[in-house]
């Protein structure tokens, strides 16, 4: 992309806050540094040079970017997904948009081959067993000769499938478009119909959206899997929930949902082979630190006008592959 117009001196950035905040210090006499929430977001967005959407949970700056008038030159989220933050507006506006890409790729690639391994050796159940003082010998999955179909061919895809591999696991991709080494979406319901593990990780966008219906769960082997650590939205849930309780398939992993968090009284909870994890796949201690630290070395790109990283093209939802 070509080089931004230099900013103005001091330049004002505005944080979309979330606890515990980012640490900026190296920032300090760079930029003026404002504060935002929910609430407050709207007012101070005029203002903004660039914006910081810290908390990543947050649909604010959807509701807050609507009409015309200024608006921040850059939006960074410290996430990989991007659809809380697109809206007609910004996505028609000349604000640059960039993502969290790389920071996750590894921390969530090792929480995928820990639910393969849990799943194919029982474990689950073994802790059960164990709470129960209850002793039962069962023989368990040789993970090695498996095959696995990854949905996702951005970084954290093509770290998954690395990991899969490492694990003797035959592991083919799925990409927007079909290319070297990536297969496109017409091969899906092929590759998924012969898959032991189906695991999603694409980023979120119409296309995607319940690409993982019943037809699709209905596609997959009955000792097959399941596992999501892209997008809620990327999987009807009640579907997911009738193939697990009709044993279409054999287990289900979830680390994200539609509507987080999940209430005490979700019948997501008490789903048959289905496990359940808080969105906490990519968060390994330290990765806020390491958000920050990517901001900060994206502000001095910025800094110097030279061409950003990790943009996003606004009109896919997610960074283009190279």
């Amino acid at each position: 992309m070509p080089a931004l117009p230099a900013p103005s001196t001091p330049p004002t950035l505005l944080v979309l806050d979330a606890d515990p905040p980012p640490r900026l210090g190296r920032l300090t006499g760079r930029v003026r540094v404002r504060h935002a929430d929910e609430t407050t977001l709207a007012a101070q967005l005029p203002y903004a040079d660039v914006l910081l959407v810290w908390d990543f949970t947050s649909r604010a700056v959807q509701a807050a970017w609507p009409g015309g008038g200024a608006r921040p030159r850059w939006v960074h989220t410290a996430s990989a997904g991007v659809d809380h933050l697109m809206c007609p507006e910004l996505t028609a506006s000349d604000t640059v948009v960039t993502n969290a890409r790389g920071v996750f790729d590894q921390p969530l690639a090792e929480y995928v081959a820990a639910l393969v391994l849990a799943m194919a050796k029982d474990l689950p159940r073994t802790l059960r067993l164990q709470e129960r003082h209850e002793w039962r010998h069962r023989e368990s999955q040789r993970v090695a000769g498996t095959k696995a179909c990854v949905v996702g061919s951005g970084p954290i895809g093509r770290a998954i499938a690395k990991y899969l591999k490492g694990l003797g696991v035959t592991t083919a991709v799925i990409g927007r478009v079909p290319r070297t080494g990536i297969h496109g979406p017409a091969d899906l319901d092929r590759l998924m119909a012969r898959a032991d593990w189906v695991i999603a990780a694409a980023p979120l966008t119409p296309d995607t959206h319940h690409m993982f219906d019943t037809r699709r769960f209905g596609v997959m082997q009955p000792s097959a899997r399941f596992v999501n650590v892209g997008r809620g939205q990327l999987v009807d849930e009640a579907a997911l929930a009738e193939a697990l309780s009709k044993r279409w398939i054999a287990g289900a992993a979830l680390d994200v949902f539609e509507h987080e968090p999940l209430t005490p009284d979700s019948p997501l909870w008490e789903v048959p082979g289905l496990l359940v994890s808080p969105h906490m796949s990519g968060d390994t201690v330290g990765w806020r630190d390491e958000l920050g630290a990517q901001f900060v070395e994206l502000y001095g790109q910025w800094e110097a006008g030279k061409p950003l990283t990790n943009v996003v093209d606004k009109q896919r939802g997610y960074v283009p592959g190279h």
